[in-house]
């Protein structure tokens, strides 16, 4: 029975771990011990070395329904709505020739930013209008309005 308590306690601190750290994965490792004290609770006559297997295959079962979980979803990109960007005008600041990168400004900060470094095709001279078409890295590629 003392093994029932030693399983609720390290599932306790996992779960604990958790709420610290918020990896997911002391979550799963977390319920997998308790769902092993459960056992313990049912088979009291468990041998520890038998115990200690089983949390290791609940372990290995609830982290891989974790992964499989995961990859279900799409990628997330933080701070912005997908392409939330692509579309916006903004005023070229100082001229984008398709050998020369140039600058655009948004009246709205475009990602968290107003003045970005611009890419384009065609040459776009100062002060005329551009629309962003995509995002490359840490730059936007533009074309003429």
């Amino acid at each position: 029975m003392t093994t029932l308590w030693w399983w609720c306690g390290l599932g306790l601190i996992l779960l604990c771990m958790e709420m610290l750290l918020g990896t997911l994965y002391f979550l799963w490792l977390g319920i997998a011990a308790l769902v092993m004290a459960m056992l313990c609770a049912v088979f009291t006559e468990m041998p520890l070395a038998l115990q200690a297997l089983n949390y290791a295959v609940l372990s290995a079962v609830a982290l891989g329904v974790m992964r499989k979980l995961e990859k279900r979803k799409p990628a997330l990109r933080v701070g912005q709505a997908q392409g939330e960007e692509i579309g916006r005008e903004g005023i070229v600041t100082v001229a984008i020739s398709p050998q020369q990168a140039g600058k655009i400004r948004f009246s709205q900060g475009v990602l968290g930013s107003r003045e970005w470094v611009a890419y384009a095709d065609t040459a776009i001279a100062e002060q005329q209008a551009a629309k962003v078409v995509a995002v490359e890295g840490n730059s936007l590629r533009v074309v003429p309005v």
